[in-house]
């Protein structure tokens, strides 16, 4: 009895084994089959992924040859579409001077004396006109200008305006392909990207993108036109944050739209100073750039006198020669009327101090020439208060230009 007992026993055990070899092996086969179908399917989207698909082909001997499929990437953005709408008509801008010949005298061969940079904004007949700043070619005895195909044309300066800082060049056009399309400058605000496109250091680096945001807008800047230490203007600009620099002059500062909104002109260079980029807003350039067009200058109102700040006059001054009450502080002295100008004709005299024009406070000879230039044009009559041996006397002037003088 206990023999069968023994004998069932080991049978029974003996099944079990079989049972649990055939179920692990149809296990195993059920998870080969799923790997491989699993395989199959992620193949292909390997190929089309980062990493680089690999084709086994057979080579004539019948072994296997590995070859590998490079897998491009087309990345594209509002700003490389911008890029690519503007930069072909941005331009290398060459100053060519004659320089002095061992004699003393103008040797034949201009050489270059710096370099800009500046953008075609219109292509008409068989010229195409190019806006730079008047610093570029300042001086310059010859202009040329470098395409971005790299292609060098002879330019002819049609004008330049110091003022500003504003200049225009004609070209040939005959390979010019691209034109900048003028944005709404008046439109953009701070925190908006823009980018700025031009040739940092000279033509090595032609065409050079650098991106940033507006910082701020109608910014204003005092300009020592004359470099004698004192401040003749305050010019209104864009601030940004995108990189500018030497050479970045007279090159543009477009939208994210690839829109030309500024010139850029000038970055504030301090060692404490870091991102402030500043660009000549293209609503306020665009009147001057069609002046230096079809006229070669701006012509700007003028009264025909010549100008010192009051507060440069001392105290004592001001009373012993002037006249003035005490309270007068501010002002323009007229130190010298211009015969047959248009303040002669009103009948203002040397010394008179001029205190306001049409019914706005004068403090200075920039607030002056800022209301001359951006408020009134050629024609125009101008309300004028001085101050004349201590009395207020007002007087109404037509503005003329420089031309009638």
């Amino acid at each position: 009895m206990g023999y069968y007992d023994d004998q069932e026993t080991r049978e029974r055990m003996s099944r079990k084994k079989s049972g649990s070899k055939a179920g692990y092996f149809l296990s195993s086969l059920s998870g080969l089959i799923v790997g491989a179908l699993l395989v199959t399917l992620l193949m292909p989207m390997m190929g089309n992924g980062g990493s680089p698909a690999v084709n086994n082909t057979s080579s004539g001997d019948g072994t296997q040859s590995a070859q590998t499929q490079n897998v491009s990437y087309d990345v594209s953005s509002d700003v490389t579409s911008a890029v690519e709408k503007a930069g072909g008509a941005v331009v290398g801008v060459t100053n060519l001077q004659s320089g002095q010949s061992l004699f003393g005298g103008q040797s034949g061969e201009a050489t270059e004396a710096g370099t800009g940079s500046g953008v075609i904004y219109k292509s008409e007949g068989d010229v195409a006109y190019i806006v730079t700043n008047y610093h570029v070619i300042e001086g310059s005895d010859q202009v040329e200008v470098t395409l971005a195909d790299g292609t060098k044309e002879e330019a002819q300066v049609l004008g330049g305006d110091q003022w500003t800082d504003l200049a225009v060049l004609q070209i040939s056009n005959e390979n010019v392909d691209t034109v900048a399309e003028f944005g709404d400058s008046q439109a953009l605000k701070p925190g908006e990207p823009v980018i700025a496109i031009g040739n940092p250091l000279g033509l090595q680096f032609s065409g050079s993108v650098t991106t940033g945001v507006v910082s701020g807008v109608e910014r204003t800047i005092p300009v020592d036109i004359n470099q004698d230490g004192a401040v003749d203007w305050q010019a209104e600009v864009i601030q940004t944050d995108a990189a500018i620099n030497p050479g970045n002059s007279g090159g543009a500062l477009v939208n994210i739209q690839g829109q030309l909104v500024g010139i850029n002109s000038m970055k504030i260079a301090q060692s404490s100073v870091e991102g402030i980029g500043l660009a000549i807003p293209i609503d306020m350039a665009a009147p001057i750039i069609e002046d230096l067009e079809t006229q070669g200058e701006v012509l700007r109102p003028t009264m025909g006198i010549t100008l010192y700040d009051l507060a440069n006059v001392s105290v004592a001054q001001r009373q012993s020669e002037l006249n003035l009450p005490e309270e007068v502080e501010s002002g323009v002295v007229i130190q010298r009327v211009v015969p047959d100008s248009a303040a002669a004709a009103a009948g203002l005299e040397d010394f008179d101090v001029i205190v306001e024009m049409d019914g706005k406070k004068i403090n200075n000879s920039v607030e002056l020439r800022q209301h001359l230039y951006t408020e009134k044009e050629v024609g125009d009559e101008l309300q004028v208060k001085v101050y004349r041996n201590g009395e207020m006397q007002e007087f109404t002037l037509t503005l003329t230009d420089d031309a009638d003088l």
